[in-house]
């Protein structure tokens, strides 16, 4: 570190040079440095939806391309998506305020008889740090926990992740008994773990299988668009 590291005052910063700044630190996961910046940009009169899109959305997006191309890993991802945690907790009361609008709504859980919780975290939280709003479950979910969640949520998407040879094939239950209760074409379904492949995924009838966290964004994305497209133009 250098002198001028040690030295550096956020708030001496113009707005362009903050967020500059602010894309490292949450790429270094440094969550008071986020937490202040946040701040600050408020106190200049930002808007908090601006502060999420450009500053943290901007920043996560950077972190989401390098985890994708293997030049970040699984440590540094979490690092980073807990530092946009820290400015997210002091936004998200003033977007609920302002109505801000979100990307969509995501409600995701490990299935049923899986434990495993990393790989979902890291969805969730990149996820958050894309602007959706997430309802996590947790792990070890029966059919009912994601019935439940889709009707008092009512999300745009349900997300399922298993990391067991054995747990995978619980997707198709809860997917079938959507399908049973006529409710499947009302939510995107993406599911995710180590054991999956896009075979798997197109075999138990979701809508995509996704490979990382940065690829679940990155589809969840495109799906939304494109689902939005369709109904305005029907």
């Amino acid at each position: 570190m250098s002198d001028d590291e040690d030295d550096l005052i956020l708030s001496e910063l113009n707005d362009e040079e903050l967020v500059e700044q602010m894309f490292d630190d949450l790429y270094d996961g440094m969550k008071d440095e986020i937490e202040e910046g946040v701040t600050i940009l408020l106190e200049r009169g930002w808007a908090p939806y601006r502060v999420l899109t450009e500053a943290l959305v901007g920043g996560m997006t950077i972190v989401g391309h390098d985890f994708r191309d293997g030049i970040l890993f699984v440590p540094e991802v979490l690092l980073a998506a807990n530092a946009m945690k820290g400015g997210m907790a002091i936004l998200k009361p003033l977007l609920a305020e302002t109505g801000a609008p979100t990307i969509g709504k995501m409600v995701i859980g490990t299935v049923k008889g899986d434990i495993h919780d990393i790989g979902k975290n890291l969805v969730a939280m990149m996820m958050e740090g894309a602007g959706f709003e997430v309802i996590d479950l947790g792990i070890n979910n029966p059919v009912e926990s994601y019935l439940e969640a889709a009707a008092a949520e009512k999300p745009d998407i349900i997300g399922m992740s298993a990391l067991l040879t054995t747990t995978m094939p619980y997707m198709k239950v809860v997917i079938d008994a959507m399908i049973e209760q006529g409710i499947r074409e009302d939510y995107l379904v993406l599911v995710g773990g180590a054991p999956l492949n896009e075979e798997f995924g197109k075999a138990i009838g979701a809508d995509a299988y996704c490979r990382d966290a940065a690829v679940a964004v990155e589809t969840a994305k495109t799906l939304i668009a494109r689902r939005h497209n369709q109904r305005a133009a029907g």
